[in-house]
């Protein structure tokens, strides 16, 4: 690509001073290469399938795309003309993937279950560099509704109104009616939680006491979270080599999980929920708010996918995928932390 010496300044001094910049330099991307190995036919024999795009250089593309929220077509564009994007993935004009292509690289790494591993292999990457601890004495699992990209074709029905079970999730949620075909996303249900109803997934994150992402696993938003606790702690891969404590909110709070902790040497760090006619006593309402005062990095966590890399509503269909796109944008959140504690050494001729 040929380009001004104006224009190779500024990329120069994007690649230096840009949260982008500071991130390639973070990273060693030879890891990543590894675990991205295997996508394309033509990389595991010696006939069958179309040459590849440059695996690292997709998968940064991919981010961008996450980071900025755009649509494929948007990511697309981008790619062309944003010199921010052009210094993090210098691909030659007459090579820049098109927004079908950018789409199945995406959906190749959602059927191989690459994005666990490669969250884990940055992770590792950030707590070698001291960016991220490696054991946290705690670990910290919370849920955020995501509403569905797909429009549902009927109104909400609680399954109170349906004839089911009438009780509240332990959030005090109601559950809706799963049916089928009732939207293009088979995985979307309703809840109703205060005034308001949700049609979508419920997605559930587990941080280290700083706020970064370790794990994520996401169900269909009508189910109780009571039941997503332990798949959630597994998806994150929390044993007592990782984390300490796990702290959690009330949601959660059951004689079967408390167990389950305790099975695997876990400190629980599960609030307290009281009970009819069995109300908390001071010492259960003290560690409720302790607990409450180490579990605020999650939600601000959240605060975070949503305000800065607008999680509030899923761009997919099926949990799988909403799945994918909560570790993808909780690895930005990781980077932009991480790139946010790096301290710049000078640069060559500086004064010190």
């Amino acid at each position: 690509m040929q380009m001004s010496f104006a224009g190779l300044e500024i990329l120069a001094r994007l690649s230096e001073d840009s949260v982008l910049g500071k991130i390639d330099r973070l990273l060693d991307w030879g890891p990543v290469r590894k675990l991205l190995k295997g996508l394309y036919k033509r990389e595991t024999g010696d006939k069958g399938g179309q040459q590849p795009y440059d695996s690292v250089v997709m998968f940064k593309a991919v981010l961008l795309g996450q980071w900025y929220s755009l649509s494929d077509p948007e990511l697309e564009q981008a790619l062309r003309v944003r010199l921010d994007f052009i210094a993090f993935t210098p691909i030659p004009l007459d090579q820049l993937p098109d927004a079908s292509t950018l789409c199945r690289f995406r959906n190749r790494l959602v059927k191989a279950d690459k994005l666990k591993a490669l969250l884990n292999e940055v992770n590792r990457q950030l707590q070698a560099q001291r960016l991220m601890v490696q054991k946290a004495s705690g670990a910290l699992l919370d849920a955020t509704l995501a509403a569905s990209a797909a429009r549902p074709n009927r109104q909400i029905t609680l399954a109170v109104d349906a004839g089911q079970d009438p009780a509240c999730h332990e959030d005090g949620s109601q559950p809706g009616v799963a049916e089928e075909s009732q939207s293009a996303d088979p995985d979307a249900t309703w809840v109703k939680k205060g005034k308001k109803s949700y049609f979508g997934c419920r997605s559930y994150a587990v941080t280290d006491e700083e706020g970064y992402l370790v794990g994520a696993h996401t169900a269909p938003a009508h189910e109780s979270e009571m039941n997503h606790f332990v798949p959630a702690l597994e998806a994150a891969g929390i044993d007592s080599a990782r984390a300490a404590r796990v702290l959690a909110d009330k949601g959660s709070s059951s004689k079967k999980h408390r167990d389950y902790l305790k099975a695997r040497q876990i400190k629980c760090g599960i609030m307290h929920k009281a009970a009819k006619d069995k109300p908390l006593s001071e010492r259960q309402k003290t560690a409720n708010k302790l607990v409450a005062q180490r579990r605020y990095r999650v939600e601000q966590f959240f605060g975070t996918l949503k305000r800065k890399f607008g999680f509030a509503r899923a761009r997919y269909l099926t949990t799988a995928k909403v799945n994918a796109q909560m570790l993808l944008k909780g690895l930005c959140a990781n980077l932009l932390k991480a790139a946010n504690k790096m301290i710049l050494e000078p640069q060559r001729g500086s004064c010190a």
